[in-house]
């Protein structure tokens, strides 16, 4: 019998499987680059974007949000929010940063 797995339809619910698996580890943009915990920064080439997952609020605005899934070269894999429209308050140079981060080819 095949397992099923749950479709994933709200940020929330892909924010807890990330939880789950310990890749909650938050990205954020800073001036020597992406951090997750201020203690090593990370530049675009030793970055890959593993997944997409975009989000359009159906009522509200405020949930047009991009979450990159995120693996950096030593192993740590988290993720960056990119919040777009109205409500776009991204740090500068993080649409330019997220830009270079190559993205992993689909085996599909």
């Amino acid at each position: 019998m095949e397992a099923t797995i749950p479709y994933m339809t709200t940020l929330t619910s892909v924010m807890e499987n990330l939880r789950l698996k310990n890749h909650d580890h938050e990205f954020i943009m800073t001036g020597e680059g992406f951090t997750a915990n201020h203690q090593k920064f990370y530049q675009p080439t030793e970055l890959i974007i593993c997944r997409t997952y975009r989000f359009e609020g159906q009522s509200d605005p405020g949930d047009s949000v991009i979450l990159y899934l995120i693996e950096a070269n030593d192993g740590l894999i988290g993720y960056s929010l990119d919040s777009y429209g109205a409500y776009s308050n991204n740090p500068e140079g993080y649409d330019d940063f997220i830009k270079e981060i190559p993205v992993k080819k689909s085996s599909i």
